[in-house]
Protein backbone atom coordinates (compact mmCIF):
# COMPACT_ATOMS: atom_id res chain seq x y z
CA UNK A 1 0.00 0.00 0.00
CA UNK A 2 1.54 3.21 -1.31
CA UNK A 3 0.26 7.35 -0.46
CA UNK A 4 0.64 9.85 -3.30
CA UNK A 5 3.63 12.10 -3.20
CA UNK A 6 3.86 14.36 -0.07
CA UNK A 7 3.51 17.42 -2.50
CA UNK A 8 -0.07 16.19 -3.00
CA UNK A 9 -1.07 18.12 0.12
CA UNK A 10 -0.74 21.17 -1.45
CA UNK A 11 -3.03 20.38 -3.91
CA UNK A 12 -5.89 19.16 -1.50
CA UNK A 13 -5.24 21.95 0.58
CA UNK A 14 -5.99 24.09 -2.22
CA UNK A 15 -9.66 23.07 -2.71
CA UNK A 16 -10.21 24.40 0.57
CA UNK A 17 -8.57 27.59 -0.24
CA UNK A 18 -11.65 29.44 0.12
CA UNK A 19 -11.07 29.58 4.04
CA UNK A 20 -8.80 32.41 3.24
CA UNK A 21 -11.75 34.44 3.36
CA UNK A 22 -11.30 34.99 7.15
CA UNK A 23 -8.19 36.24 7.25
CA UNK A 24 -8.64 38.59 4.59
CA UNK A 25 -12.46 40.18 6.45
CA UNK A 26 -10.26 40.76 9.42
CA UNK A 27 -7.42 42.36 7.63
CA UNK A 28 -10.74 44.72 6.65
CA UNK A 29 -12.03 44.91 10.08
CA UNK A 30 -8.39 46.20 11.81
CA UNK A 31 -7.43 48.48 8.60
CA UNK A 32 -7.28 52.09 9.36
CA UNK A 33 -4.34 54.78 8.46
CA UNK A 34 -3.05 54.66 11.89
CA UNK A 35 0.77 54.38 12.72
CA UNK A 36 -0.27 51.64 15.15
CA UNK A 37 -2.15 49.43 12.61
CA UNK A 38 0.56 46.45 11.67
CA UNK A 39 1.07 45.87 15.58
CA UNK A 40 -2.78 45.83 15.81
CA UNK A 41 -2.60 43.43 12.60
CA UNK A 42 0.16 41.47 14.17
CA UNK A 43 -1.68 40.86 17.41
CA UNK A 44 -3.97 38.61 15.97
CA UNK A 45 -2.05 37.38 13.47
CA UNK A 46 -2.24 33.85 15.47
CA UNK A 47 -6.11 33.74 13.61
CA UNK A 48 -4.49 33.48 10.52
CA UNK A 49 -1.51 31.02 11.28
CA UNK A 50 -4.67 28.85 12.75
CA UNK A 51 -6.98 29.32 9.57
CA UNK A 52 -3.78 28.18 7.06
CA UNK A 53 -2.62 25.44 9.35
CA UNK A 54 -6.72 24.12 8.97
CA UNK A 55 -6.66 24.18 5.43
CA UNK A 56 -2.88 22.23 4.98
CA UNK A 57 -4.43 20.05 7.61
CA UNK A 58 -7.74 19.02 5.36
CA UNK A 59 -4.94 18.45 2.80
CA UNK A 60 -3.01 16.61 4.84
CA UNK A 61 -6.06 14.47 5.71
CA UNK A 62 -6.81 14.28 2.31
CA UNK A 63 -3.43 12.99 1.22
CA UNK A 64 -3.51 10.28 4.21
CA UNK A 65 -6.72 8.75 3.28
CA UNK A 66 -5.71 8.47 -0.14
CA UNK A 67 -3.83 5.11 -0.87
CA UNK A 68 -2.84 2.99 -3.76
CA UNK A 69 -2.76 -0.52 -3.69
CA UNK A 70 -0.89 -2.71 -7.06
CA UNK A 71 -1.69 -5.55 -7.39
CA UNK A 72 -0.56 -8.40 -10.20
CA UNK A 73 -3.36 -7.50 -12.36
CA UNK A 74 -4.87 -4.39 -11.58
CA UNK A 75 -4.13 -0.81 -9.93
CA UNK A 76 -6.23 0.71 -7.56
CA UNK A 77 -6.76 3.61 -5.59
CA UNK A 78 -8.52 4.57 -2.39
CA UNK A 79 -10.02 7.98 -1.77
CA UNK A 80 -12.32 9.62 0.83
CA UNK A 81 -12.52 10.17 3.97
CA UNK A 82 -16.06 10.33 5.01
CA UNK A 83 -17.73 8.73 1.63
CA UNK A 84 -14.68 5.92 0.48
CA UNK A 85 -14.04 6.18 -3.36
CA UNK A 86 -12.26 2.42 -4.66
CA UNK A 87 -11.23 2.91 -8.61
CA UNK A 88 -10.07 -0.24 -9.78
CA UNK A 89 -7.95 -0.26 -13.14
CA UNK A 90 -7.40 -3.94 -14.90
CA UNK A 91 -3.81 -3.49 -16.20
CA UNK A 92 -5.20 -5.41 -19.35
CA UNK A 93 -7.68 -2.65 -20.20
CA UNK A 94 -5.27 0.20 -19.85
CA UNK A 95 -5.44 1.83 -23.27
CA UNK A 96 -2.63 4.26 -22.53
CA UNK A 97 -0.39 5.13 -19.46
CA UNK A 98 0.89 8.27 -19.06
CA UNK A 99 4.17 9.61 -17.14
CA UNK A 100 4.91 13.50 -17.11
CA UNK A 101 8.07 15.00 -15.49
CA UNK A 102 7.26 18.58 -15.36
CA UNK A 103 10.92 20.08 -14.60
CA UNK A 104 9.59 21.65 -11.46
CA UNK A 105 8.58 18.48 -10.13
CA UNK A 106 12.33 17.00 -10.95
CA UNK A 107 13.93 18.41 -7.20
CA UNK A 108 11.43 16.69 -5.42
CA UNK A 109 11.26 13.55 -6.60
CA UNK A 110 7.79 13.83 -8.14
CA UNK A 111 5.64 12.31 -11.00
CA UNK A 112 2.13 12.34 -12.52
CA UNK A 113 0.82 9.19 -13.57
CA UNK A 114 -2.29 8.25 -15.72
CA UNK A 115 -3.47 5.93 -16.58
CA UNK A 116 -6.74 5.70 -18.94
CA UNK A 117 -9.09 3.16 -20.37
CA UNK A 118 -12.00 2.97 -23.56
CA UNK A 119 -14.36 3.39 -20.06
CA UNK A 120 -15.55 6.96 -19.35
CA UNK A 121 -16.82 9.90 -20.59
CA UNK A 122 -15.64 12.45 -23.12
CA UNK A 123 -12.06 12.97 -22.91
CA UNK A 124 -12.16 11.85 -18.70
CA UNK A 125 -8.88 10.76 -17.81
CA UNK A 126 -9.69 7.14 -15.40
CA UNK A 127 -6.60 7.43 -12.87
CA UNK A 128 -4.68 10.50 -12.28
CA UNK A 129 -1.94 10.59 -9.51
CA UNK A 130 1.23 12.26 -8.05
CA UNK A 131 3.90 9.59 -7.23
CA UNK A 132 7.14 9.07 -6.86
CA UNK A 133 10.07 7.06 -8.48
CA UNK A 134 9.66 3.82 -6.83
CA UNK A 135 5.75 4.17 -7.00
CA UNK A 136 5.45 5.08 -11.02
CA UNK A 137 7.94 2.19 -11.31
CA UNK A 138 5.90 -0.04 -9.88
CA UNK A 139 3.18 0.27 -11.87
CA UNK A 140 5.16 0.71 -14.93
CA UNK A 141 6.08 -2.50 -14.79
CA UNK A 142 2.72 -3.68 -15.62
CA UNK A 143 1.96 -2.04 -18.42
CA UNK A 144 3.28 -3.30 -21.58
CA UNK A 145 6.62 -2.12 -23.47
CA UNK A 146 8.16 -1.83 -26.87
CA UNK A 147 10.46 -5.14 -26.87
CA UNK A 148 13.97 -4.17 -28.37
CA UNK A 149 14.03 -7.58 -30.15
CA UNK A 150 10.83 -6.38 -32.13
CA UNK A 151 11.40 -2.95 -32.36
CA UNK A 152 10.74 -2.00 -35.77
CA UNK A 153 13.65 -0.33 -36.76
CA UNK A 154 12.60 1.80 -39.92
CA UNK A 155 10.23 3.91 -37.87
CA UNK A 156 12.86 7.03 -38.22
CA UNK A 157 12.76 9.80 -35.46
CA UNK A 158 11.28 13.14 -36.81
CA UNK A 159 13.95 15.74 -37.60
CA UNK A 160 14.25 19.10 -36.02
CA UNK A 161 12.83 20.25 -39.57
CA UNK A 162 9.46 18.63 -39.43
CA UNK A 163 9.22 19.41 -35.69
CA UNK A 164 9.93 23.26 -36.91
CA UNK A 165 7.15 22.60 -39.61
CA UNK A 166 4.54 20.93 -37.31
CA UNK A 167 5.04 23.86 -34.49
CA UNK A 168 4.28 26.23 -37.89
CA UNK A 169 1.45 24.63 -39.13
CA UNK A 170 -0.21 24.42 -35.95
CA UNK A 171 0.62 27.60 -33.87
CA UNK A 172 -2.28 29.96 -34.00
CA UNK A 173 -2.79 33.54 -33.09
CA UNK A 174 -5.72 33.09 -30.62
CA UNK A 175 -3.32 30.27 -28.43
CA UNK A 176 -0.97 32.56 -28.14
CA UNK A 177 -3.15 35.34 -27.10
CA UNK A 178 -4.19 33.11 -24.30
CA UNK A 179 -0.56 32.34 -23.18
CA UNK A 180 -0.32 36.09 -23.08
CA UNK A 181 -3.27 36.78 -21.29
CA UNK A 182 -2.40 33.58 -18.78
CA UNK A 183 0.60 35.48 -18.01
CA UNK A 184 -0.45 38.85 -18.07
CA UNK A 185 -3.38 37.54 -14.93
CA UNK A 186 -1.00 35.48 -13.07
CA UNK A 187 2.17 38.19 -13.50
CA UNK A 188 0.89 40.88 -11.91
CA UNK A 189 2.48 44.16 -12.08
CA UNK A 190 5.53 42.68 -13.68
CA UNK A 191 3.40 41.58 -16.60
CA UNK A 192 1.23 44.66 -16.90
CA UNK A 193 4.66 46.87 -16.61
CA UNK A 194 6.01 44.69 -19.38
CA UNK A 195 3.13 44.44 -21.84
CA UNK A 196 2.57 48.35 -21.24
CA UNK A 197 5.53 48.99 -22.44
CA UNK A 198 5.40 46.31 -25.55
CA UNK A 199 1.94 47.78 -26.25
CA UNK A 200 3.47 51.48 -26.62
CA UNK A 201 6.29 50.73 -28.40
CA UNK A 202 4.10 48.84 -30.90
CA UNK A 203 1.87 51.87 -31.37
CA UNK A 204 4.68 54.04 -32.32
CA UNK A 205 6.05 51.52 -34.43
CA UNK A 206 2.83 51.16 -36.10
CA UNK A 207 2.06 54.80 -36.88
CA UNK A 208 5.41 55.08 -38.75
CA UNK A 209 4.75 52.04 -41.08
CA UNK A 210 1.83 53.09 -41.85
CA UNK A 211 3.39 56.74 -43.18
CA UNK A 212 5.68 54.71 -45.37
CA UNK A 213 2.83 52.05 -46.55
CA UNK A 214 1.16 53.14 -50.13
CA UNK A 215 -2.05 51.92 -48.90
CA UNK A 216 -2.36 53.38 -45.31
CA UNK A 217 -3.50 50.73 -43.41
CA UNK A 218 -5.40 52.14 -40.46
CA UNK A 219 -2.82 52.30 -38.06
CA UNK A 220 -5.37 50.39 -35.39
CA UNK A 221 -5.63 47.48 -37.69
CA UNK A 222 -1.63 47.07 -38.32
CA UNK A 223 -1.24 47.23 -34.37
CA UNK A 224 -3.87 44.41 -34.17
CA UNK A 225 -2.11 42.42 -36.69
CA UNK A 226 1.26 42.88 -35.27
CA UNK A 227 0.03 41.77 -31.92
CA UNK A 228 -1.13 38.79 -33.15
CA UNK A 229 1.44 38.02 -35.15
CA UNK A 230 3.69 38.43 -32.05
CA UNK A 231 0.73 35.93 -30.38
CA UNK A 232 1.09 33.70 -32.88
CA UNK A 233 4.91 33.70 -32.75
CA UNK A 234 4.86 32.78 -28.32
CA UNK A 235 2.41 30.04 -29.28
CA UNK A 236 4.83 28.80 -31.95
CA UNK A 237 7.45 28.61 -29.62
CA UNK A 238 5.21 27.67 -26.62
CA UNK A 239 4.98 24.24 -29.28
CA UNK A 240 8.73 23.80 -30.29
CA UNK A 241 9.31 23.41 -26.40
CA UNK A 242 5.99 20.90 -26.41
CA UNK A 243 7.17 18.68 -29.17
CA UNK A 244 11.21 18.69 -29.30
CA UNK A 245 12.61 16.27 -28.55
CA UNK A 246 10.09 13.57 -29.93
CA UNK A 247 10.85 10.34 -30.25
CA UNK A 248 8.13 7.19 -31.33
CA UNK A 249 9.03 3.47 -31.05
CA UNK A 250 6.79 0.30 -31.30
CA UNK A 251 6.24 -3.05 -31.60
CA UNK A 252 3.50 -5.23 -33.00
CA UNK A 253 1.79 -4.72 -29.36
CA UNK A 254 2.85 -1.08 -28.05
CA UNK A 255 3.38 2.13 -29.29
CA UNK A 256 5.80 4.29 -27.12
CA UNK A 257 5.98 8.23 -27.94
CA UNK A 258 7.76 10.53 -25.80
CA UNK A 259 8.36 14.26 -26.40
CA UNK A 260 8.42 17.95 -24.31
CA UNK A 261 11.48 19.72 -22.49
CA UNK A 262 9.90 21.78 -19.89
CA UNK A 263 7.27 18.63 -19.20
CA UNK A 264 8.75 15.81 -20.66
CA UNK A 265 6.13 13.30 -21.31
CA UNK A 266 6.27 8.94 -22.12
CA UNK A 267 3.46 7.60 -23.19
CA UNK A 268 2.75 3.64 -23.69
CA UNK A 269 -0.36 2.97 -26.00
CA UNK A 270 -1.54 -0.77 -26.58
CA UNK A 271 -1.84 -1.41 -29.85
CA UNK A 272 -4.92 -3.06 -30.19
CA UNK A 273 -6.54 0.10 -28.68
CA UNK A 274 -6.41 2.54 -31.29
CA UNK A 275 -9.71 3.33 -32.66
CA UNK A 276 -8.45 5.19 -35.59
CA UNK A 277 -5.37 7.08 -37.42
CA UNK A 278 -6.34 10.45 -39.08
CA UNK A 279 -3.59 11.61 -41.73
CA UNK A 280 -4.23 15.75 -41.10
CA UNK A 281 -3.46 18.77 -44.00
CA UNK A 282 -4.19 22.16 -44.55
CA UNK A 283 -4.52 23.38 -47.93
CA UNK A 284 -0.58 24.90 -48.12
CA UNK A 285 0.62 21.20 -46.31
CA UNK A 286 -1.91 19.67 -49.50
CA UNK A 287 0.08 21.91 -51.99
CA UNK A 288 3.41 20.84 -50.65
CA UNK A 289 2.76 17.44 -50.53
CA UNK A 290 3.51 16.97 -46.54
CA UNK A 291 1.10 15.40 -43.81
CA UNK A 292 0.80 15.33 -40.16
CA UNK A 293 -0.38 11.66 -38.13
CA UNK A 294 -2.95 11.82 -35.49
CA UNK A 295 -4.21 8.73 -33.56
CA UNK A 296 -7.43 8.15 -31.81
CA UNK A 297 -6.54 6.45 -28.31
CA UNK A 298 -8.30 6.81 -25.29
CA UNK A 299 -5.69 8.89 -22.83
CA UNK A 300 -3.27 10.09 -25.83
CA UNK A 301 -3.88 14.15 -26.07
CA UNK A 302 -6.40 14.20 -23.91
CA UNK A 303 -4.29 16.53 -21.16
CA UNK A 304 -5.07 20.24 -22.35
CA UNK A 305 -3.69 21.99 -25.74
CA UNK A 306 -2.11 18.48 -26.65
CA UNK A 307 -2.72 16.89 -29.45
CA UNK A 308 -2.83 13.17 -30.39
CA UNK A 309 0.24 13.51 -32.83
CA UNK A 310 2.21 10.11 -33.86
CA UNK A 311 4.15 11.72 -36.47
CA UNK A 312 4.60 15.55 -36.90
CA UNK A 313 5.66 16.34 -40.45
CA UNK A 314 6.49 14.31 -42.96
CA UNK A 315 6.03 13.93 -46.84
CA UNK A 316 3.09 12.25 -47.59
CA UNK A 317 4.84 9.35 -50.21
CA UNK A 318 6.64 8.08 -47.85
CA UNK A 319 4.42 8.04 -44.54
CA UNK A 320 3.29 4.68 -44.75
CA UNK A 321 6.57 3.64 -44.70
CA UNK A 322 7.03 1.68 -41.16
CA UNK A 323 3.85 2.55 -40.38
CA UNK A 324 1.48 0.05 -41.78
CA UNK A 325 1.17 -1.88 -38.46
CA UNK A 326 0.31 1.12 -36.85
CA UNK A 327 -3.08 1.33 -39.46
CA UNK A 328 -1.45 4.30 -41.28
CA UNK A 329 -1.41 3.86 -45.30
CA UNK A 330 -0.84 5.81 -47.84
CA UNK A 331 -0.79 5.93 -51.61
CA UNK A 332 -4.26 4.04 -51.68
CA UNK A 333 -6.78 4.67 -54.16
CA UNK A 334 -10.49 5.94 -53.43
CA UNK A 335 -13.32 3.66 -54.39
CA UNK A 336 -16.18 5.99 -53.58
CA UNK A 337 -16.14 9.80 -54.97
CA UNK A 338 -17.79 12.74 -53.65
CA UNK A 339 -19.48 13.57 -57.25
CA UNK A 340 -18.47 17.20 -59.12
CA UNK A 341 -22.52 17.79 -59.63
CA UNK A 342 -22.99 17.97 -55.91
CA UNK A 343 -20.45 21.18 -55.91
CA UNK A 344 -23.47 23.05 -54.12
CA UNK A 345 -22.46 21.28 -50.71
CA UNK A 346 -19.87 22.23 -50.46
CA UNK A 347 -19.35 25.52 -52.21
CA UNK A 348 -22.43 27.11 -50.97
CA UNK A 349 -21.88 28.02 -47.41
CA UNK A 350 -18.75 29.89 -48.19
CA UNK A 351 -19.87 31.30 -51.70
CA UNK A 352 -22.57 32.62 -49.74
CA UNK A 353 -21.27 33.97 -46.76
CA UNK A 354 -18.46 35.56 -49.17
CA UNK A 355 -21.46 37.65 -51.17
CA UNK A 356 -23.23 38.53 -48.34
CA UNK A 357 -20.34 40.86 -46.87
CA UNK A 358 -20.15 43.20 -50.03
CA UNK A 359 -24.40 44.33 -49.60
CA UNK A 360 -23.69 44.64 -45.79
CA UNK A 361 -20.62 46.52 -45.95
CA UNK A 362 -22.51 48.79 -49.03
CA UNK A 363 -26.01 49.09 -46.45
CA UNK A 364 -23.22 49.73 -43.24
CA UNK A 365 -20.99 52.49 -44.35
CA UNK A 366 -23.39 55.12 -44.45
CA UNK A 367 -23.98 54.65 -40.91
CA UNK A 368 -20.41 54.54 -40.12
CA UNK A 369 -19.79 57.72 -42.12
CA UNK A 370 -22.40 59.64 -40.62
CA UNK A 371 -21.93 58.50 -36.75
CA UNK A 372 -17.99 57.45 -36.77
CA UNK A 373 -16.65 59.17 -39.33
CA UNK A 374 -12.75 58.13 -38.07
CA UNK A 375 -13.64 54.95 -38.21
CA UNK A 376 -14.55 54.85 -42.06
CA UNK A 377 -11.23 53.21 -43.63
CA UNK A 378 -10.84 50.73 -40.61
CA UNK A 379 -14.70 49.93 -41.28
CA UNK A 380 -13.55 49.44 -45.02
CA UNK A 381 -10.28 47.18 -44.16
CA UNK A 382 -12.10 44.83 -41.56
CA UNK A 383 -14.79 44.26 -44.54
CA UNK A 384 -11.33 43.38 -46.99
CA UNK A 385 -10.15 41.40 -44.21
CA UNK A 386 -13.81 39.55 -43.74
CA UNK A 387 -13.75 38.65 -47.57
CA UNK A 388 -10.27 36.88 -46.76
CA UNK A 389 -10.67 33.96 -45.23
CA UNK A 390 -14.27 32.73 -46.77
CA UNK A 391 -12.47 33.15 -50.47
CA UNK A 392 -9.50 30.99 -49.01
CA UNK A 393 -12.34 28.32 -47.59
CA UNK A 394 -14.28 28.74 -50.85
CA UNK A 395 -10.66 27.33 -52.51
CA UNK A 396 -10.39 24.42 -49.55
CA UNK A 397 -13.91 23.26 -50.52
CA UNK A 398 -13.53 23.06 -53.75
CA UNK A 399 -9.85 21.03 -53.48
CA UNK A 400 -12.03 18.67 -50.93
CA UNK A 401 -14.96 18.18 -53.68
CA UNK A 402 -12.02 16.50 -55.91
CA UNK A 403 -10.58 14.66 -52.66
CA UNK A 404 -13.35 13.68 -50.31
CA UNK A 405 -14.69 9.70 -51.00
CA UNK A 406 -14.35 6.49 -49.14
CA UNK A 407 -13.20 3.19 -49.48
CA UNK A 408 -11.75 -0.30 -48.22
CA UNK A 409 -8.70 -2.22 -48.44
CA UNK A 410 -9.14 -5.58 -47.00
CA UNK A 411 -10.13 -4.96 -43.64
CA UNK A 412 -9.74 -1.52 -43.18
CA UNK A 413 -12.15 1.53 -44.27
CA UNK A 414 -10.11 4.79 -45.07
CA UNK A 415 -12.21 7.91 -45.25
CA UNK A 416 -11.10 11.37 -46.71
CA UNK A 417 -13.19 14.24 -46.07
CA UNK A 418 -12.59 17.92 -45.03
CA UNK A 419 -13.49 20.13 -41.57
CA UNK A 420 -13.59 23.59 -42.14
CA UNK A 421 -9.97 24.19 -43.34
CA UNK A 422 -8.03 20.83 -42.90
CA UNK A 423 -8.45 17.62 -44.66
CA UNK A 424 -8.65 14.26 -43.07
CA UNK A 425 -7.64 11.03 -44.32
CA UNK A 426 -9.04 8.79 -41.45
CA UNK A 427 -7.89 5.40 -41.30
CA UNK A 428 -9.49 2.50 -39.19
CA UNK A 429 -10.52 -0.98 -38.67
CA UNK A 430 -14.18 -2.31 -40.13
CA UNK A 431 -14.85 -3.81 -36.86
CA UNK A 432 -14.50 -0.46 -34.79
CA UNK A 433 -17.18 1.62 -36.79
CA UNK A 434 -19.73 2.21 -34.37
CA UNK A 435 -22.60 4.27 -36.19
CA UNK A 436 -23.15 5.06 -39.94
CA UNK A 437 -25.70 7.75 -40.83
CA UNK A 438 -26.81 7.94 -44.74
CA UNK A 439 -28.75 11.52 -45.44
CA UNK A 440 -30.56 12.99 -47.93
CA UNK A 441 -32.52 15.81 -48.35
CA UNK A 442 -35.11 16.45 -51.03
CA UNK A 443 -33.06 18.12 -53.59
CA UNK A 444 -30.46 15.34 -52.99
CA UNK A 445 -33.30 12.70 -53.07
CA UNK A 446 -34.41 14.46 -56.62
CA UNK A 447 -30.73 13.94 -57.81
CA UNK A 448 -30.26 11.09 -56.08
CA UNK A 449 -27.38 12.54 -53.99
CA UNK A 450 -26.69 11.75 -50.29
CA UNK A 451 -24.07 12.31 -47.48
CA UNK A 452 -22.50 9.86 -45.27
CA UNK A 453 -21.31 10.30 -41.84
CA UNK A 454 -19.81 7.67 -39.94
CA UNK A 455 -18.10 7.21 -36.64
CA UNK A 456 -15.78 5.29 -34.73
CA UNK A 457 -15.76 3.80 -30.88
CA UNK A 458 -14.05 6.04 -28.99
CA UNK A 459 -14.58 8.18 -26.01
CA UNK A 460 -15.01 11.46 -28.77
CA UNK A 461 -18.06 12.51 -30.53
CA UNK A 462 -16.50 12.73 -33.64
CA UNK A 463 -17.64 12.29 -37.33
CA UNK A 464 -16.46 12.19 -40.33
CA UNK A 465 -19.20 12.90 -43.07
CA UNK A 466 -18.74 13.14 -46.82
CA UNK A 467 -21.02 14.97 -49.06
CA UNK A 468 -22.00 14.80 -52.80
CA UNK A 469 -21.97 10.52 -52.72
CA UNK A 470 -24.35 9.04 -55.22
CA UNK A 471 -27.62 7.23 -53.63
CA UNK A 472 -26.06 4.01 -55.05
CA UNK A 473 -22.38 3.98 -53.39
CA UNK A 474 -24.14 5.02 -50.36
CA UNK A 475 -25.92 2.20 -50.01
CA UNK A 476 -22.81 0.01 -51.18
CA UNK A 477 -20.90 1.72 -48.02
CA UNK A 478 -23.30 0.58 -46.29
CA UNK A 479 -23.67 -2.75 -46.96
CA UNK A 480 -19.94 -3.12 -46.78
CA UNK A 481 -20.17 -1.98 -43.28
CA UNK A 482 -22.77 -4.43 -42.41
CA UNK A 483 -25.92 -2.90 -43.15
CA UNK A 484 -28.60 -3.48 -44.89
CA UNK A 485 -30.69 -0.04 -45.64
CA UNK A 486 -33.04 1.77 -47.47
CA UNK A 487 -32.78 5.59 -47.91
CA UNK A 488 -36.24 6.33 -46.48
CA UNK A 489 -34.73 5.86 -43.11
CA UNK A 490 -32.44 8.31 -42.54
CA UNK A 491 -30.27 7.35 -39.28
CA UNK A 492 -28.52 3.73 -38.50
CA UNK A 493 -27.16 3.02 -35.93
CA UNK A 494 -24.89 0.02 -34.87
CA UNK A 495 -27.72 -2.76 -33.92
CA UNK A 496 -30.04 -0.87 -34.88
Amino acid sequence: MYHEHPLRILKYSAKNIWLLIFPFLRGLRTYHFSKDFFYTWIQGAWKDILVIGVIVLFGFIRWFFSRIEITDDMLIHHDGIFIRIDTYIPFENVSCATVENPVHFAFFGAKRLSCDTRAGIYRAVDIRLLVNEKVCGEVMKHIPDVEDKKNQSDLKRPSALSLLLFSVFFSSGFSGTVYVAMFFLKGGDIAHDIISMSLNTLTKETAKLTDKLLLKIPSVALMIGVFFLGSWFVSFVVNLLRYARFRLESDEDCVKISYGIVNHIDYRIKLAHINYTDIRQNLIMKLCGAVTVNISCAGYGAAKNRMPVLVPVRREKNIGRGFESIGVRSGLETRFRARKAGAGSYLLPPAAAAIAVIPLYHMSRDAVNSFFPKLTELFHFAAIMAEIPLVWLMIVKIAALLTSGISFHDDMIMIRCSKWNSFHTVIGNVSKVAKVEVEQNLLQKLSRRCAVSIWFGSEEYKRFKVKAMSEEEGLKIAEKLGYSISLRKEKLDNGG
